[in-house]
């Protein structure tokens, strides 16, 4: 299946081994077990928080609708409940900390935090990078102005709207937890068990060989977080107590889109040929965005240049690339023959045309 979004809708489309290599590292000493409630935590973002933190010893609580792979965690206790006003189950109880990782429309996150208003200690939201659009500088860095819309009561998630309703949401946030917020700003997600694919495309697409359309410069910025890394810098920053707003985007040396492809065809054994076609031709057949690369300019300009100096200077670690895209494909190549229809990128087909067109 072959995604083709519009430019303001890729850049917010909504965004499963344990533990990241900061929280695995030798000689890490063991915190001071935590009591966490997890607000979801069986999609895709979660799983790898859950696992991070039972590995450090933390204590875990689920708190979800019990529908979205409801027995991936027997061994944890689920609260069932619904974000849209059934949290009776949270009612009683107490936690250190909450991480709220589903929540797009900001009434779910007040409801929410006034909910555990003197339950949790700290309230931990996941938002997005998203929140820069128009992204019109470079280097941006946490105190950049974020993306408004006319009608904040708006509940309609689409391409538009996604940014500023994670930025209203993490003001819910701050309002409930003035003093004990951290608000945790990731650019996009990649990783074992992407439902969308943006990704994931490249390392499987690199794997069938022959000619790749390569989209834009070689030089295109390019930013994004394994899954897996977020995961334990996350249970690494509840230990530590972090606060604030904190974006988490890498890798921290600078990565261009030829370094990105070149890197995953070389780390899958692939001996595929790159064919750069310009991002203005691109456009012309109606792609102005492929995955999640898009061309550096006017609206988009810094969509790849988010400053990530806050959080690694507070330890947040990153796999190498070349783990990424091996275990990526491992993962999706052991899929059903149904989830191997890719969500993202060209088909076969339209991936021939565009660079027969191309060459014409």
């Amino acid at each position: 299946m072959t995604t083709n979004l519009s430019r303001r809708e890729f850049v917010h489309t909504a965004t499963v081994a344990a533990g990241g290599l900061g929280l695995a590292a030798a000689g890490c000493a063991a915190p001071a077990p935590l009591r966490i409630l997890i607000l979801g935590g069986t999609n895709f973002i979660g799983p790898h928080q859950v696992r991070a933190a039972v590995e450090r010893g933390h204590e875990v609580t689920l708190f979800n609708r019990g529908i979205t792979n409801p027995d991936l965690f027997p061994e944890l206790e689920t609260l069932i409940g619904d974000r849209e006003g059934d949290l009776g189950a949270l009612a009683g109880r107490e936690w250190d900390v909450v991480i709220d990782n589903p929540a797009n429309i900001p009434r779910w996150v007040r409801l929410s935090a006034e909910a555990l208003q003197g339950s949790v200690g700290k309230y931990v939201f996941v938002s997005s990078t998203g929140v820069y659009v128009p992204y019109l500088t470079t280097d941006i860095h946490e105190d950049a102005p974020t993306d408004t819309i006319e009608d904040p009561e708006t509940e309609v998630v689409d391409g538009r709207t996604f940014g500023a309703l994670k930025a209203l949401a993490e003001e819910e946030a701050r309002t409930a937890f003035p003093d004990s917020h951290l608000v945790v700003r990731p650019t996009y997600i990649i990783g074992p068990g992407d439902p969308t694919d943006r990704y994931t495309y490249w390392p499987v697409r690199m794997a069938r060989g022959g000619e790749v359309l390569a989209p834009g410069n070689p030089g295109d910025p390019m930013q994004h977080v394994d899954v897996r890394d977020l995961g334990a810098f996350m249970i690494k920053a509840v230990e530590d107590d972090l606060a604030g707003t904190m974006n988490v985007v890498g890798p921290r040396e600078p990565l261009t889109m030829g370094g990105l492809l070149e890197r995953t065809r070389d780390a899958v054994g692939s001996d595929a040929t790159l064919t750069w076609v310009d991002a203005a031709f691109l456009q012309e057949q109606g792609h102005f965005a492929l995955t999640y690369w898009t061309e550096p300019a006017g609206d988009y300009l810094g969509m790849m240049q988010v400053n990530g100096d806050k959080a690694f200077a507070a330890g947040f670690e990153v796999r190498p690339l070349e783990q990424t895209a091996r275990e990526t494909l491992e993962w999706f190549n052991a899929q059903d023959a149904e989830r191997r229809e890719l969500r993202s990128g060209l088909t076969p087909e339209r991936e021939a045309e565009l660079l027969a067109a191309f060459r014409g």
